[in-house]
């Protein structure tokens, strides 16, 4: 079971194991907001698992961190969707192909179908016609680093939806 943790501010921090969110509301360091109805059991102590932290003091964001190039982070910046023709996607693509000088950069690289995949092949764009629906750039560090925020547990919808709002 992962935990979210928001900072003291109540924007989303990190997602952490919820043994590690434990032990921070143990020691003071965080408050729980929410909590599941499964318990957490020692001698003496008895409490429920919780979903949802508050950080007790303010924790300064990293604002220099990058998002990694990834085929993982690919697909999820461009919402598991092919870059040609909108169908799923289950691949990464080179605009400008590795064999003419395309680099492995996230301005390079786009989601794709297996299907456009193939008829693309090592071509450029230009010679077959076919344009981009986006253009492709490098993730904006915020919520995307966060490994697991894409799939949030239902309790934490509220909470991802205030730090949205604000």
């Amino acid at each position: 079971m992962k935990t979210l943790v928001l900072n003291a501010g109540y924007e989303p921090l990190s997602i952490v194991p919820f043994t590690r969110a434990v032990v921070l509301v143990l020691t003071g360091k965080a408050t729980v907001l929410a909590a599941e109805d499964i318990p957490v059991r020692s001698e003496h102590l008895n409490l429920d698992q919780p979903s949802v932290i508050l950080l007790t003091r303010y924790v300064r964001p990293p604002h220099d961190r990058r998002v990694s190039l990834s085929r993982r982070g690919v697909l999820r910046r461009d919402n598991h969707r092919c870059a040609y023709c909108a169908k799923p996607a289950t691949t990464v693509d080179h605009v400008v192909p590795r064999s003419r000088g395309g680099l492995n950069s996230w301005e390079n690289l786009v989601a794709c179908c297996r299907e456009c995949n193939n008829r693309k092949g090592n071509r450029s764009l230009a010679e077959i016609g076919w344009t981009l629906s986006v253009q492709p750039q490098e993730p904006r560090p915020g919520q995307f680093w966060m490994r697991g925020i894409d799939k949030p547990v239902e309790q934490w919808r509220p909470f991802l939806e205030l730090s949205r709002a604000a």
